[in-house]
């Protein structure tokens, strides 16, 4: 999710799903905000990959990179010297928005938010619009589906929406009534 200040836009929020080493380490030049607006950023194991945003999204970090006349080697989000943001950096903001957001979502109050967490909602929010595991895997960098799997395991509400597409229909009591054809095959035994 992405906190725009004062209250969460949904319609800007894309699941993004990054690692916080991933966000941090991006530099203003690994945002393509034009069309086929998208983050280019490194994973483990050195792996490249792109991640697209909303349109939303793309227009609110373009005002962002503008607003700060950043160049292309600038960290996309600074810290107050204009370095890089730490990892605890990340936590401390996360930290800072909760109460704000819970107040619109008052169940976030009660629960341990992480700047992880929000990279797992990324891939459930994916998962509920129907996008398939090995999209999601790619999407957060995984190596295989078998790490995405978790998440399909994890996810009640799908689990019950595939068992109530199998479960039989039930069926009106009728009382058969055989074609004339079928009739006629059997009196001619």
């Amino acid at each position: 999710m992405e906190f725009t200040g004062h209250r969460q836009h949904r319609d800007a929020t894309a699941p993004r799903g990054d690692r916080v080493s991933e966000l941090t380490a991006l530099a203003c030049g690994d945002a393509e905000l034009g069309a086929g607006a998208h983050l280019r950023c490194t994973g483990k194991g050195r792996k490249q990959r792109c991640t697209p945003l909303t349109k939303p999204t793309a227009r609110l970090l373009q005002r962002w990179v503008t607003d700060r006349r950043a160049t292309p080697g600038d960290p996309l989000f600074p810290n107050r010297a204009g370095g890089r943001l730490s990892r605890d950096a990340v936590a401390d903001l996360l930290a800072k928005y909760l109460p704000s957001a819970a107040k619109s979502c008052p169940t976030l109050a009660a629960k341990n938010v992480t700047p992880h967490t929000l990279r797992h909602t990324a891939a459930m929010a994916l998962l509920h619009a129907g996008v398939d595991t090995a999209t999601i895997a790619l999407w957060l960098g995984h190596a295989s589906t078998k790490a995405t799997d978790v998440y399909l395991h994890a996810d009640m509400a799908l689990k019950e929406r595939a068992l109530a597409r199998t479960a039989p229909r039930p069926a009106r009591a009728t009382r058969y009534r055989p074609p004339d054809a079928l009739l006629s095959f059997l009196e001619s035994l």
